[in-house]
C-alpha cells in the first residue's frame, strides 16, 4: 500500500466533543481502503458458524495465528460442533490442541460446549454479558462473539486495534489508558458492517507491529510476555502431554519422567488440579474428565 499513514492528534486537535465528523468518515475510509488492498484471509473468516467462530476466539487468545492454522481444521474435523465437543473426554480434546498452549483453554471451550447444550438447546447467546458468565470469555471474546457471529455493532479493544488507535490518535502521548481508547472505538465504529470493520482494523495493526515501531509500548496496559523455554507454562503442557500419553501416573514416575525438580513438578500439579485439568485420586494423576 502506497500510503499506510492516518493522523489525527487527539491532544492536540480534538474539541469536548471528540472527534469531528469528516475525521471519522476519513478514518472509517483509510481503514476500508486498506483492508480492500491487503486484509488477509483465515479460515474463521470465511464461516458464519457461531461454533467455529467461537473455536477461532479461543485458540486465538495468546497464541500466534500461524500455530492456530494448523490445529483449527483438524479440531473441527474431529468437533464439527457443540454436541461433538460436548461428549469429548478432555483427554481427546487436550490431543488436539496440543501446540496451542494455555491448556485451559481447551477445558474452557469443551466446558462451553456442554452448557450450550445443556442450557440454550445448541445456540451460542448474543448477549455480552451472558457470554461473559461462560468459562473462558471475558469482555473482549464476549463482544468479539458478538461482532463476528451476529454483527452487532459492539465496542471492544484486543492487541492490534490497540495499536491502530495508539498509532493513529494518540502519536505524541506516552501513557495511554484503554478507558482514553475505547470511547475513540465506539465514535469510529462502522455500524453497517462491524465484523468486516474490526477484521480491517485488526489487519492494519497487524501490519504497523511489521513496519513501524510498536506503538503498544506506550499502552498503559503494555507487558511483556515472559520466555516459554522452561517456564512454568511449557512444564504445565509437558504434564498434560505426558498424562495423556501414558495415563495415570503417580509423583515419583512423573518426576522420573521429566527430569524437573520435585517443587516445580509438585507446584505445577497442584496448579493444574487446582484449574480442573487434573484429578489426583490416592496419589495418582490423571487426566480430568
Amino acid at each position: 500500500m502506497e500510503n499506510l499513514e492516518f493522523f489525527f492528534d487527539l491532544d492536540s486537535e480534538a474539541g469536548e466533543g471528540g472527534l469531528p465528523t469528516d475525521v471519522i468518515e476519513t478514518f472509517r475510509r483509510f481503514i476500508h481502503l486498506f483492508y480492500a488492498r491487503e486484509g488477509r484471509a483465515f479460515p474463521w473468516r470465511e464461516t458464519r458458524d457461531p461454533y467455529a467462530i467461537l473455536v477461532s476466539e479461543l485458540m486465538l487468545q495468546q497464541t500466534q495465528t500461524e500455530r492456530v492454522l494448523t490445529k483449527y481444521g483438524p479440531f473441527l474435523e474431529r468437533f464439527p460442533d457443540f454436541q461433538a465437543l460436548a461428549k469429548a473426554g478432555l483427554n481427546e480434546v487436550f490431543g488436539l490442541w496440543r501446540g496451542l498452549g494455555y491448556n485451559r483453554r481447551a477445558k474452557a471451550l469443551r466446558d462451553i460446549a456442554v452448557r450450550v447444550v445443556d442450557e440454550h438447546g445448541g445456540r451460542l447467546p448474543d448477549e455480552p454479558s451472558l457470554l461473559e458468565t461462560f468459562p473462558g470469555i471475558g469482555p473482549y471474546t464476549a463482544r468479539a462473539l458478538c461482532a463476528f457471529v451476529f454483527e452487532l455493532p459492539v465496542a471492544f479493544i484486543e492487541t492490534n486495534i490497540r495499536r491502530v488507535y495508539l498509532h493513529c490518535f494518540f502519536p505524541g502521548r506516552e501513557v495511554v489508558h484503554d478507558r482514553d481508547i475505547l470511547p475513540l472505538v465506539e465514535m469510529t465504529l462502522d455500524p453497517r458492517e462491524p465484523r468486516r470493520w474490526y477484521y480491517a482494523l485488526m489487519d492494519y495493526g497487524a501490519a504497523l507491529r511489521r513496519r513501524v515501531p510498536n506503538p503498544n509500548t506506550r499502552s498503559a496496559h503494555y507487558t511483556r510476555q515472559a520466555p516459554f523455554e522452561n517456564s512454568n507454562r511449557q512444564l504445565r503442557g509437558r504434564l498434560l502431554a505426558l498424562l495423556s500419553g501414558s495415563g495415570p501416573m503417580a509423583p515419583a514416575s512423573i518426576l522420573k519422567e521429566l527430569q524437573v525438580s520435585t517443587e516445580r513438578v509438585r507446584r505445577s500439579l497442584v496448579e493444574l488440579e487446582e484449574d480442573g485439568l487434573l484429578v489426583c485420586e490416592k496419589g495418582v494423576y490423571r487426566i480430568a474428565e
